[in-house]
């Protein structure tokens, strides 16, 4: 696949100020926007024991995309860079000029490199896949290959993505070079290939729509069981995840896990979520949806290692050039400006909601004698929304929730803290959802002042 890139900057946490009214009068308390940016992906990632990661373009590595792919990501994974045709276009003429500048920025960046890819049926040279070539022969390329480029990386890369999209659809071997002349222990040998030439990387198999659980997951699987049982070299698995907005697999997170029960270390290795063009707010917000489940996913199983995405720009993703009418897979606008995707990724590693462009009005429908019925809405401006949400306030005159709907509260002192319930997180872009709740009160019942973040 081709690479995009993801920058993640974010300004998380809307405080929410209101003057004091009186308990029966509703008050809107606007969203001023934070000034502190929440701490960069990878930091975030760090706290989870995760990786967060992008593939990137070498030569765009400067300016904007450059700070963003190094401050905002712990891993970087070469688009094209290499590739067996960008690093041998010519027999024995190597180039190794931007996979070289990808490994040395990441170097100053204190950053992994995943190492993509070494055999695949796609991006080989003409002189390899035009040539007329005994399978003596062309196990000796690939062996050479193999060797060649791991040991010049040895010691410099986290992992490898040695064998790329083996199976097909219904889980058969797909017909490659590979296959057709070598049979499908190719694989094994790759492994063992590459394991000779740098013990220490880890070493995957990496394919796409195998992210749930279905046929070619399944003869995903039956092949990692059996590289196991064989004692061939296989340290984890790839899913690549190119998705469909709105067709997140709802077997994820068990899939992760059943290969994880195996002993291997999963990772998604190229995320992006497509939409069909015009990009709209509630497209925005729904992709949002979908990045959160599936960072979510990886978070909950302690063996996926963590998630790379297809690019971090929409200016520098694969999608449109190969999808007619799509695009906007990518966390960040082409002008990077971060997405409502972006906030998910960081809300899944326990970065706060951003709320900015979103405001809370707390008010007081009713109120009687020692009691009153609170109601909170949550609503997004345009361009705006959320996947998640969680508010808090803290009492002046000793009130007490006592019982709450719409949402999960609880109450220590004067301090409430109010989330969001399962089916009710989302607030889409000029939207709102509200909560309500009952209270008690003694005296009078001023209303507090409101945090959403």
């Amino acid at each position: 696949m081709t690479p995009s890139r993801t920058p993640l900057r974010t300004r998380l946490r809307t405080l929410l100020t209101g003057a004091a009214a009186t308990a029966t009068t509703a008050t809107l308390l606007l969203a001023a926007p934070a000034t502190a940016a929440d701490p960069p992906l990878r930091d975030l990632a760090t706290t989870k024991a995760k990786v967060i990661g992008t593939a990137v373009t070498g030569s765009k590595l400067t300016a904007t995309y450059g700070d963003l792919a190094g401050t905002q990501f712990n891993s970087l994974t070469p688009g094209n860079a290499m590739k067996w045709e960008s690093v041998e276009p010519t027999r024995g003429t190597y180039n190794w000029t931007e996979a070289d500048q990808i490994v040395a920025f990441a170097q100053a960046h204190n950053q992994q490199v995943r190492g993509h890819t070494l055999v695949w049926h796609n991006q080989n040279p003409a002189w390899l896949t035009n040539g007329t070539w005994t399978p003596a022969q062309l196990g000796t390329l690939l062996q050479d290959h193999i060797t060649t480029e791991v040991t010049r990386y040895k010691g410099k890369l986290a992992a490898w993505d040695v064998v790329n999209e083996p199976f097909n659809e219904d889980g058969t071997y797909r017909p490659t070079i590979w296959s057709d002349n070598l049979g499908t222990d190719y694989i094994a040998k790759a492994l063992t290939w590459a394991r000779a030439a740098d013990p220490t990387a880890k070493l995957y198999v990496n394919d796409y729509n195998v992210e749930g659980v279905n046929a070619k997951s399944t003869a995903l699987y039956n092949l990692v069981k059996s590289l196991k049982e064989r004692g061939i070299p296989i340290d984890g698995v790839g899913l690549q995840a190119h998705l469909i907005l709105g067709q997140y697999p709802s077997s994820l997170q068990q899939n992760i896990q059943r290969f994880a029960d195996l002993g291997v270390d999963v990772a998604i290795t190229e995320l992006d979520i497509r939409m069909q063009l015009p990009s709209t707010d509630a497209k925005l917000t729904q992709q949002a949806v979908d990045y959160k489940a599936v960072v979510d996913a990886c978070v909950a199983v302690t063996r996926c290692v963590g998630v790379t995405v297809w690019g971090f720009t929409d200016s520098d993703s694969w999608v449109p050039d190969v999808f007619d009418g799509y695009g906007a897979a990518t966390p960040y606008t082409e002008n990077f400006t971060p997405k409502p995707a972006y906030y998910a990724i960081a809300q899944s590693f326990g970065g706060t909601p951003s709320a900015e462009g979103c405001a809370a009005t707390y008010s007081v429908p009713s109120q009687w004698n020692t009691g009153f019925t609170g109601q909170v809405t949550i609503t997004c401006s345009p361009g705006r929304s959320l996947s998640s949400w969680k508010v808090s306030w803290t009492y002046g005159a000793g009130q007490r929730v006592t019982q709450a709907w719409n949402a999960t509260c609880a109450q220590a002192g004067a301090s409430v803290t109010c989330v969001n319930a399962s089916y009710n997180g989302t607030v889409p872009s000029g939207g709102s959802v509200s909560f309500g709740f009952n209270g008690t009160w003694s005296g009078n019942n001023p209303v507090p002042t409101v945090t959403l973040g």
